[in-house]
């Protein structure tokens, strides 16, 4: 038994969408969803999983907190999506966590924010993405705001449990409410598309075959097209 074995046939098919695709069916829902300046850091340029999301805050001087011991929470295949505020003066993920988090064979890492340690993270296999790296802590500098709370990544909003998808084109996000049926349509899209291209190498003009299969409204809102 593979170990996606048990999931629902649409969503096995779905792990090998694109970000690309993703955010092509995201437009067609009229759904935002691509998290803008994030990008592959470090470890293989790909995750695909559940978000587990952690939101920090400046440090509080009269009661400090921690940068968050929240990996024991996590189970395998979450991805962990943390929110600095978009900082990039110091780090919320380094070299213990992703060695730590590759063990426990959790999804991957987003950051709203910089990482460190990424030389461990790519030893590990273990995918980080972010919006850069800078070796600065965050320890005494910023502290754990609230766990499993909506977070901003880029300029996109994350809930507990919306669908995290990266690759080498950045990363994007879908709805949790939303998710089988952004998918499906991107699943969709992509066999059209495959038959456009299939046209093309057999002689069709571009133009033609693109026209043929409807290429130009693939990802044009339904509200768009009745207007």
């Amino acid at each position: 038994m593979t170990e996606h074995a048990h999931e629902p046939e649409w969503l096995r098919q779905s792990r090998s969408l694109s970000t690309a695709e993703i955010s092509d069916a995201l437009d067609f829902f009229e759904l935002p969803g691509s998290a803008l300046g994030i990008k592959p850091i470090a470890g293989p340029a790909k995750l695909f999983g559940f978000a587990f999301t952690i939101r920090f805050a400046p440090i509080d001087r009269f009661e400090p907190g921690t940068v968050g011991d929240f990996i024991d929470r996590l189970t395998p295949g979450q991805v962990v999506v943390l929110d600095n505020g978009g900082r990039l003066d110091c780090t919320v993920w380094g070299g213990i966590l992703s060695q730590l988090a590759a063990h426990k064979r959790i999804g991957g890492t987003v950051v709203h924010g910089v990482c460190r340690d990424t030389a461990e993270a790519d030893a590990a296999g273990y995918p980080l993405y972010a919006c850069g790296k800078f070796m600065r802590t965050g320890k005494d500098r910023v502290q754990v705001e609230a766990y499993e709370a909506p977070v901003q990544l880029g300029d996109a909003r994350v809930c507990p449990g919306d669908l995290v998808i990266g690759d080498d084109d950045g990363v994007v996000v879908v709805p949790h409410q939303r998710t089988q049926e952004v998918l499906v349509k991107a699943l969709e899209t992509r066999a059209v598309e495959a038959q456009i291209l299939e046209a093309a190498i057999a002689g069709m003009p571009l133009s033609e075959a693109r026209k043929k299969y409807g290429y130009h409204t693939l990802q044009r809102a339904p509200t768009t097209l009745a207007g």
